[in-house]
């Protein structure tokens, strides 16, 4: 059984910051192709939320209460498109566990899918519409399934990472449909989605 509490969660979005922070160009390199190009820049000031919930953690121990405080201190330092869906998905995944102190592997699916129906919810993209959603939708379902056969954490995060950088190379031939990236038209056909991008690297290092 395992025993998630804000101490853990708070080592895994300091390894996301990390990993943001040092693809901050690569990101905007990706972004500027097909997107705004503001991808790096919106993902680095969320980074630098995450590497200061010290307060955070002191001010309560109930998991739920502290990823609805992420979320909403990420949507201050982050008001773009992409800010404002992963606010979404932190506080949708915060209200699935409110008044929780520790998460067993089932929680921790529970909420992933919580946060990912959040951003689809806000941001109304489909799959195969190439965006985040296309990475973190098959991670999401990929870790619910390990954890509802018994599986670990470890080998749930193995096979979320896996499941979205499959996603990522799956709509990568494809044409973009949501947002700016849609203007671009075929243009789009052959190249990463920069969310997509995000998604897969971040979970490969946070796993």
């Amino acid at each position: 059984m395992a025993d998630v509490t804000i101490k853990e969660i708070k080592v895994v979005v300091g390894h996301a910051a990390a990993v943001l922070l040092a693809h901050k160009q690569h990101f905007t390199d990706l972004d500027q192709e097909i997107g705004d190009g503001d991808m790096g820049i919106t993902m680095a000031k969320i980074a630098n939320v995450f590497l200061d919930l010290d307060a955070l953690v002191e001010e309560t121990s109930d998991v739920g209460k502290f990823l609805i405080a992420t979320g909403i201190a990420a949507n201050r330092a982050a008001s773009s498109t992409m800010g404002t869906l992963i606010a979404t998905a932190l506080m949708r995944a915060g209200k699935e566990v409110q008044g929780k102190e520790a998460l067993s592997e089932a929680e921790v699916a529970q909420i992933l899918v919580a946060a990912v129906q959040g951003m689809q919810d806000r941001g109304k993209a489909k799959l195969g519409d190439k965006t985040i959603i296309d990475a973190l939708h098959p991670a999401a379902a990929a870790f619910q399934e390990i954890v509802d056969g018994g599986g670990d954490l470890s080998n749930a995060g193995k096979a979320a990472a896996s499941a979205a950088a499959q996603g990522r190379d799956a709509v990568t031939p494809l044409r973009s449909k949501i947002g700016r990236a849609s203007w671009v038209g075929e243009r789009t056909e052959g190249k990463v989605d920069a969310g997509c991008e995000m998604a897969a690297i971040v979970l490969a290092a946070v796993v």
